[in-house]
């Protein structure tokens, strides 16, 4: 792995990090969660393997240090890592498909892979969630990640803009 892409995503982690801290709930306390859309921004501009992991780890950490769910610390390392790994395969899977379409079902694809891993692992860490599975997941990860469907598709053409244009 190159430094210059090491540093892209530790900035774009941080980004994230600083967005997600300072984003107010937009609809009924849910917010953009900047850090899983940076994580997938940075697996969209380096899908390697490595690349995939750092920027999981970085994730993790971060969301484990701002996280107010029970359990939420343990969860989300676990959540970052798993989903790192899983968004990048599906990367490199559809490398042949219009990125128009791909962008936005990543983003859809890997909160809901993402919410999912965090609340079962929470549900196993704790021994019980807050409220039921059911409505966690309908209530918060399908909204969230209809949310960061958005947020990744706008967010990643600023960020493949800007990266086109320092390379040039």
């Amino acid at each position: 792995m190159k430094l210059r892409d090491m540093i892209l995503t530790s900035l774009l982690m941080v980004i994230g990090l600083v967005l997600h801290q300072i984003t107010p709930p937009i609809v009924a306390g849910m917010k953009f969660n900047f850090l899983l859309v940076m994580l997938f921004i940075s697996i969209f501009v380096n899908p390697s393997p490595k690349n995939a992991f750092v920027a999981g780890a970085l994730g993790g950490i971060f969301a484990a240090l701002t996280t107010t769910f029970p359990g939420g610390q343990i969860a989300n390392l676990v959540d970052e890592l798993l989903t790192s790994q899983v968004v990048a395969l599906i990367i490199r899977m559809g490398r042949n498909v219009n990125q128009k379409f791909m962008v936005p079902l990543v983003g859809f694809i890997g909160t809901v892979v993402s919410g999912t891993i965090f609340l079962l692992v929470a549900m196993l860490v704790t021994g019980a969630l807050p409220t039921a599975f059911p409505v966690l997941f309908t209530t918060i990860v399908i909204p969230t990640a209809v949310i960061n469907t958005v947020a990744t598709s706008v967010l990643y053409g600023l960020v493949n803009a800007i990266t086109r244009h320092i390379s040039t």
